[in-house]
């Protein structure tokens, strides 16, 4: 079967997971995870990327971000792969390739997804077992979204904005939203949507996507082939 054009809508937040080829590890030491980051608060603007949440795991990372254009996205990603995997084979003395093949990506339903997948991203450490709690972990936006410290990258989404009328009070809900953490159910929902391509939302979101973009936006039930709208 042949492989889906990715599926990018500018204005809509997606949720971005690449892994290390063969799970192999991409971040060895602070010197890793610093330069990514640095190449990441380079190429993100250059692209018009807002980037929401991000974590770094030692194999693989996750980014919720909202691209300006239809563009913005791939460029943003090969431009940060590419710097990112040429500074990494020069420090550790490598060479070949680091990525297992192309980013998966999905769009979100923001009213819907949106603090939710922040608090699944912001989480991942925790559900890892490399930490007890999302403020432990350094490699991510968690101390950022709760006010522990002051992190560039982010460009807070409306919808954060929307969970208190002051910075205390955003910090506080946002908190009690990871502490209250996610059901197996999400965690698997914003998985797979994101490692097969399809737009996490209602059925009426998908939809709305697939006329927009005239591509598939949903898995196609049996007996119902696809055309464009």
């Amino acid at each position: 079967m042949a492989r889906l054009p990715r599926l990018t809508v500018p204005g809509y937040p997606h949720h971005l997971i690449q892994r290390g080829n063969n799970r192999q590890t991409v971040f060895t030491d602070p010197t890793d995870y610093q330069h990514w980051l640095e190449y990441l608060g380079e190429c993100a603007p250059r692209y018009g990327v807002a980037i929401h949440a991000y974590v770094l795991m030692s194999n693989h990372f996750h980014l919720l971000a909202t691209p300006e254009d239809e563009h913005g996205l791939s460029s943003m990603m090969q431009s940060l792969g590419r710097r990112y995997v040429r500074t990494f084979n020069d420090r550790h003395k490598r060479t070949g390739t680091l990525w297992e093949g192309r980013y998966k990506a999905t769009v979100i339903d923001s009213e819907r997804y949106l603090i939710a997948c922040m608090a699944y991203i912001e989480l991942n450490p925790v559900r890892a077992g490399t930490v007890l709690h999302a403020t432990d972990y350094p490699w991510s936006s968690y101390a950022h979204q709760t006010g522990i410290r002051h992190d560039s990258l982010i460009t807070p989404h409306s919808l954060y904005w929307a969970l208190g009328n002051t910075p205390f009070s955003r910090e506080a809900a946002y908190r009690q939203v990871v502490e209250s953490g996610m059901s197996k159910e999400e965690v698997d929902d914003l998985t797979q949507a994101t490692l097969k391509g399809w737009a996490l939302g209602s059925e009426k979101f998908a939809l709305d996507l697939q006329e927009r973009t005239g591509r598939r936006a949903s898995k196609q039930k049996p007996g119902r082939p696809f055309s464009k709208l």
